[in-house]
């Protein structure tokens, strides 16, 4: 019995359809095996960098480079379907073997770029945050020199300071920062004065207010704490000679605030050392130093609003990073000549 035409066209029709079925199905057997991990269990990342108007053939060219995808073809029918091929963000990537296809292009369009981080110690100066930027490759001399003349809203930070340097100095808050590659250091400035206020805010400024004090006064004080005190104990004992040094008119006469004045670090100050003319030079000048010496940390500050309350009036390092304290001057004589200082 001959087929009829229907028949036919019909068979053509089934026939047709299952080899478009095999073709999907082979297309999409294809696909899932070509985005899948190039080795799940390879945790290790790989830095990326995606140049600015990078093209998706480019991307997917530096994502086969380094070993991420295994075909061009496959990345950039992935973006056209998923309409992502102009999507695709440059910047530095952190990337491993782990991801599947489809996450290394959702992670390309979020721009979730690597970020990057440092720390900012306790007791750094602004020239030694300088330093550590540089050193890390995070800016360059000339871009922070640029960034320190910008104008920095804050109400905690001295006005009419010709030396922007010393205006920074003390509230550039130490902690860890975290940040995209290409942010200025301008924008990082501004990150460790946010962080100096919201520490400020949140945890000093009614204790200050209760003693009367002013923001700069109280850092000013914890600056030399920060840099004096070596074992933490006695932060705020140092504190309390501080004060009481102020309240007598005395000078304060500490080594850290002549090593300031002097630039540079030592590990003895000098008598020689101790003649140097300015206005950071407690030996030479009563009261306070102009300002801050250091950025201190939370605890420097905490001893600064809330000092231990003594007669001490001396102190000498005893060698062992720990200091003897006296409230005379006899008692501190004798003090010198058995530390030896």
């Amino acid at each position: 019995m001959k087929s009829t035409p229907g028949k036919r066209a019909l068979k053509l029709g089934l026939v047709f359809l299952l080899l478009l079925l095999l073709t999907v199905a082979a297309t999409w057997l294809f696909m899932y095996r070509q985005g899948r991990p190039m080795d799940p269990n390879d945790q290790v990342m790989i830095e990326v960098r995606i140049p600015q108007y990078s093209t998706a053939h480019s991307v997917a060219a530096i994502l086969i480079e380094k070993g991420l995808i295994r075909d061009e073809r496959v990345f950039l029918a992935y973006c056209y379907w998923q309409g992502h091929e102009k999507d695709l963000q440059a910047g530095l990537y952190d990337f491993s073997k782990s991801q599947a296809l489809e996450q290394i292009i959702q992670q390309l369009v979020e721009g979730k770029v690597k970020q990057m981080s440092f720390t900012i110690p306790e007791g750094y100066t602004v020239r030694q945050i300088s330093e550590l930027l540089v050193k890390n490759g995070i800016c360059s001399p000339e871009q922070w020199q640029a960034a320190l003349q910008s104008n920095y809203d804050y109400p905690f930070l001295q006005s009419g300071l010709n030396d922007r340097e010393k205006r920074l100095e003390g509230y550039l808050y130490p902690d860890t920062y975290t940040f995209e590659e290409g942010t200025g250091a301008g924008a990082i400035i501004n990150m460790m004065l946010t962080r100096f206020a919201r520490v400020w805010d949140d945890n000093f400024e009614s204790q200050a207010q209760a003693m009367q004090l002013q923001v700069g006064r109280v850092i000013t004080v914890a600056s030399l704490i920060e840099r004096e005190a070596m074992v933490a104990e006695e932060r705020k004992r140092i504190a309390g000679v501080i004060y009481n040094r102020l309240q007598k008119g005395m000078p304060l006469q500490i080594d850290a605030s002549v090593i300031y004045a002097l630039g540079e670090h030592r590990e003895i100050v000098t008598y020689q050392d101790l003649e140097i003319d300015s206005p950071y030079n407690t030996y030479k000048r009563a009261g306070l130093p102009p300002g801050p010496i250091a950025s201190p940390g939370r605890a420097a500050i905490e001893a600064a609003v809330n000092p231990e309350l003594h007669n001490y009036y001396y102190y000498v390092a005893k060698g062992d990073g720990s200091h003897q304290f006296s409230a005379t001057y006899l008692e501190h004589l004798e003090a010198v000549r058995k530390y030896g200082k």
